[in-house]
């Protein structure tokens, strides 16, 4: 999919999340997050991480604003902002973001039928997704809190991508200690994660510029996650 077409399906797949007011109302519900870390204040590069065992198989072609499609779960918003290094950290306009995690009992879309995932959803495409950056290098996505899968802390798997589709990073998210089991403890989730943030092999090393930015919000009205991204 050339940019011109792509930039065409974006503001038809925009018009189409409007409809979805229950979600997209979560950052009218939420207080501003407080800074959690100072992820990006020093122009530090993003961390990168492995795309995991669960990559998207076609990002041209998930489009969305709202990649929760039907995955109950508890709301979540993400806005994630890229800086440029080389240009001053400042902000990185009309490049690709995709972002996709687990769903809240820790499977993935697009897979199935083997060992990592018995449970198949090799035809579906829940929280995955793909926007384009504006003029202040932003991109907001309206999905769940990710719920969390054997071996792994909970987290969310994102790439920014150049004009042209070449990769400038992959990395991935983590989550605060005391929200994950906050959110773990209400009925659509697994309980307690079994891999804490300190123990995961992915962000041990690399923790403080892993974890989101910052996180607000509670389980009824839906969290709001803000992120930087210096590529």
């Amino acid at each position: 999919m050339n940019r011109k077409q792509f930039l065409k399906k974006a503001a038809l797949g925009l018009g189409t999340a409007a409809g979805l007011p229950a979600i997209l109302s979560i950052s009218e519900n939420v207080n501003e997050p407080k800074q959690l870390t100072t992820s990006g204040t020093g122009c530090e590069p993003s961390p990168i991480e492995t795309v995991g065992p669960f990559p998207n198989h076609d990002s041209s072609s998930l489009l969305k604003r709202n990649i929760a499609v039907d995955r109950p779960g508890v709301a979540m918003t993400m806005t994630l902002t890229v800086l440029s290094q080389k240009n001053n950290c400042k902000p990185l306009p009309g490049v690709f973001v995709d972002v996709w995690h687990c769903d809240a009992h820790g499977a993935y879309s697009e897979y199935g039928g083997m060992r990592m995932q018995a449970e198949d959803h090799r035809h579906e495409h829940f929280c995955r997704g793909r926007q384009i950056t504006d003029k202040d290098g932003k991109v907001s996505f309206e999905s769940i809190y990710p719920g969390w899968y054997r071996g792994r802390a909970p987290h969310i798997h994102v790439e920014v991508l150049d004009k042209n589709e070449n990769s400038l990073v992959v990395s991935q998210i983590a989550f605060p200690e005391d929200v994950n089991s906050t959110v773990y403890a209400t009925p659509k989730y697994l309980g307690k994660a079994d891999t804490s943030n300190d123990r995961d092999n992915i962000f041990r090393d690399s923790l403080a510029l892993n974890m989101a930015d910052g996180i607000s919000g509670d389980v009824q009205k839906g969290y709001l996650l803000l992120k930087t991204l210096t590529v």
